[in-house]
């Protein structure tokens, strides 16, 4: 309840000591976000300084782009203010954040289609249409999970799928908005008698096999990702020495030269996904730098120098 001296100010007072408009002021009252402190003998709405305080707050948060009921939440709880404050503001920049990425991967596919000759622009289109922005990875990671064993433990699917899917940039530069465009082509197309091309030297593993062969594959790759950031030629050591052992072990055998005669000529005979691991290295590689290993590429590397071992023990 007010008293005879409190400060009371009409709805365009009001309006005019925050710079807002009367309609402004009317659609917060409205809300029930603006306190009235009484009503006129003509029924119109006053307010004190409690209601200045709250209106100049709200446009503030306003500025932040935050929405009404966001807003609602942040006043309603005074002792909870901060911590909702805090929360509301961290969910906007998430989701402006994702505003930000969608932006930026529609200027490159723009810039793509500019920059393509006229013939190829309504194929490229149709290309870069099939993408949302930002991308999913969810095409790829539906891809590999067909590619791979069933029943195959999830811990060994999931480690699998982290190393194979590549995360989109937020910040793509035209070529790496094409690759991830044409890995999404790829690996959405049918593939080919209707299976995937999973390596038989995998497929026979079987599915704890495979988890096995996978968690060991992994650890060669990573060996041999400083090879492969310098440049160096394929040589047998330890990181050929961690991918034979993770085939023999994935089989239930022993690293000896005949398996490892053996292992080279069943890698040889078995289709490969190298196209999707250039893609995935334009997409992993920011503009300017040096190609980023990837497993297809440290793969490619292993399996020279288990032929340069077999060559030279020969």
């Amino acid at each position: 309840m007010s008293t005879p001296h409190e400060v009371r100010w009409s709805i365009g007072e009001l309006a005019e000591r925050a710079g807002v408009t009367v309609k402004t002021v009317r659609f917060y009252s409205d809300q029930g976000l603006l306190p009235e402190t009484s009503r006129s003998t003509g029924g119109h709405r006053r307010y004190g300084p409690q209601a200045l305080e709250r209106l100049r707050l709200i446009r503030s948060l306003r500025t932040l782009d935050l929405a009404l009921p966001e807003i609602r939440r942040v006043l309603e709880d005074e002792d909870a203010a901060g911590r909702i404050l805090e929360d509301v503001v961290a969910d906007r920049l998430r989701r402006l954040g994702g505003e930000l990425s969608a932006l930026r991967w529609r200027e490159a596919a723009l810039q793509l289609v500019r920059e393509c000759p006229p013939a190829e622009r309504a194929d490229r289109l149709h290309l870069l249409g099939a993408l949302n922005t930002p991308p999913s990875t969810a095409p790829l990671a539906r891809f590999w999970r067909a590619w791979l064993p069933p029943r195959m433990p999830a811990q060994a699917t999931a480690a699998f799928l982290q190393a194979a899917v590549p995360q989109p940039p937020d910040e793509p530069c035209p070529a790496q908005a094409l690759a991830f465009a044409q890995l999404h082509a790829m690996t959405t197309a049918p593939c080919p008698g209707g299976r995937q091309p999973q390596p038989d030297v995998h497929r026979v593993a079987g599915a704890r096999g495979a988890a096995v062969l996978y968690a060991g594959l992994t650890e060669a790759y990573e060996l041999a990702g400083p090879h492969l950031r310098r440049a160096r030629d394929p040589f047998p050591g330890e990181a050929l020495d961690a991918y034979v052992t993770a085939y023999a072990s994935a089989y239930g055998s022993r690293d000896t030269r005949d398996f490892r005669r053996l292992l080279a000529a069943r890698l040889t005979a078995d289709p490969r996904l190298d196209r999707y691991w250039e893609l995935t290295a334009v997409v992993l590689t920011p503009p300017g730098g040096r190609p980023e290993p990837t497993p297809g590429s440290a793969d490619d590397w292993l399996r020279a120098a288990l032929q340069r071992d077999i060559a030279e023990s020969a």
